[in-house]
């Protein structure tokens, strides 16, 4: 897995590794998806829902990354609704505060549609 990511990667402006359900989660016996990232050694874009529950899951995410040395670039919350709700706004301000992290928003995407997605800010483009 290591060798394929690596290969992907080769020559690429970027590489994208999906956590396949987070950080902590078992890619093979004694081997994490946190493990993976220490060996590829890439910033983490932690994705983290904006509902109930997301400061906590995500603030304990960023604290086994960074346990483990690893870089965050930003938290991103996802789907981000057009008109959200004190509460997502606040967990985004949360996170942002207590995690001392960039905190993105990402809407609903139309997988079929790329070309309706927006476009990546600043360092992300």
């Amino acid at each position: 897995m290591l060798a394929a990511a690596r290969e992907a990667g080769d020559g690429a402006d970027a590489l994208v590794c999906e956590g396949v359900g987070g950080l902590l989660v078992p890619l093979a016996p004694g081997y994490l998806v946190r493990d993976l990232a220490i060996d590829l050694a890439l910033p983490l874009a932690i994705a983290a829902s904006p509902g109930l529950g997301t400061i906590n899951h995500t603030l304990l995410t960023i604290e086994a990354a960074r346990s483990a040395g690893l870089e965050i670039s930003a938290v991103v919350l996802t789907p981000w609704p057009d008109q959200p709700t004190q509460i997502a706004q606040s967990n985004l301000e949360t996170i942002a505060s207590l995690g001392r992290v960039e905190v993105q928003t990402l809407p609903p995407l139309d997988l079929t549609a790329p070309s309706s997605w927006p476009p990546l800010p600043g360092r992300w483009a």
